[in-house]
């Protein structure tokens, strides 16, 4: 059975067990057996209005963090749960808002473990306050350290070495491995997959939330290394300045990236950008927040103790077309 697969095997598995509550849940009562049905025509749980704070290291502009909030609003409309999301780039910044979401006494806690020392001390007071907490997107090696319950997102080791083993086959010599964020364990994961089965891999650190300058240090870089063969960024805004990269510095280097929006869709049915490798980044954002609702009102566990697996797939040409329409309304 495939990684996808699986992950979906989950998902229907806790949608059953939601349609088949009943009042005599494991909460003593309060769950409720029934679903009204929202304004919009959607259905809408039944049971207690819960408050959940979704804290994550979303850079401005980043399109990614459209997708994973479009995923947590819809399971809060369906959960008839409050969401409140803030974000900050930086690991204290982070650490603060995580923070503030123990103080108000939110009833759940999402966070992205991007750094997880800064977070450990603001997520084990949620714990120390009886807060449930999830992680999910980043910090799949250390979200039971921290002390969150469950996990969603991809296995980064895994999607890294996915994407050196293709690129390594198509004939990569010299692969340059862009980082734009410093110190992300789920970005540095990736680039250490590549390197594992694409040996000639180098790395090369930016700053992803300047994007202007992102071009200008990867063209320096190509013109400066005409060896270098592929690009593999990391992120879709990060795949887009690569682009003007080759463009600029008059590069032969094939472009590949992690993650997918509607610019990067229609780069790979062009052709100028050969693949990319998807997350579900709405489903990361769903599943954490309906997986709190599930564990308020009937203390389920998703995952059995493991981290539930949201990817990594393969986007090509070979696919796209079933693909585009998703990524074009933030629901990939």
């Amino acid at each position: 059975m495939t990684i996808r697969r699986r992950a979906l095997a989950l998902i229907a598995a806790a949608t059953a067990g939601v349609l088949a509550l009943t009042a005599c849940s494991a909460t003593g009562g309060k769950q409720k057996e029934t679903m009204t049905s929202a304004a919009g025509g959607g259905a809408v749980a039944d049971t207690p209005r819960y408050t959940v704070a979704m804290v994550t290291h979303e850079a401005p502009g980043d399109s990614f963090w459209d997708k994973v909030r479009k995923g947590a609003e819809t399971a809060a409309a369906k959960d008839n749960i409050e969401l409140r999301y803030s974000a900050d780039p930086t690991a204290a910044g982070q650490a603060t808002l995580v923070q503030n979401a123990v103080d108000s006494k939110v009833d759940g806690l999402a966070v992205t473990l991007v750094q997880p020392a800064a977070m450990k001390a603001p997520v084990g007071a949620a714990v120390g306050a009886g807060i449930p907490v999830v992680a999910f997107n980043a910090g799949i090696d250390q979200y039971k350290d921290v002390g969150a319950m469950m996990y969603f997102g991809s296995d980064e080791n895994v999607a890294g070495n996915a994407v050196g083993e293709r690129i390594a086959a198509a004939g990569a010599r010299h692969p340059l491995c862009v980082i734009q964020e410093q110190g992300s364990v789920s970005l540095e994961a990736r680039c250490k997959g590549v390197l594992a089965k694409a040996p000639g891999t180098e790395n090369l650190q930016v700053d992803g939330k300047d994007i202007p300058t992102v071009t200008a240090t990867i063209a320096a870089k190509l013109q400066q290394d005409p060896s270098i063969d592929y690009v593999v960024t990391l992120g879709a805004p990060i795949a887009q300045a690569a682009l003007q990269s080759v463009q600029q510095s008059a590069s032969a280097a094939q472009v590949v990236t992690f993650d997918l929006n509607a610019e990067v869709a229609a780069r790979i049915k062009d052709g100028s950008i050969l693949f990319a490798i998807d997350q579900q980044p709405f489903l990361q954002g769903y599943l954490a927040v309906d997986s709190l609702w599930l564990y308020l009102t009937n203390r389920n566990d998703i995952g059995g103790g493991l981290p539930v697996l949201t990817g990594p797939s393969f986007v090509d040409r070979t696919n796209i077309d079933a693909i585009a329409e998703f990524a074009a309304n933030n629901t990939r």
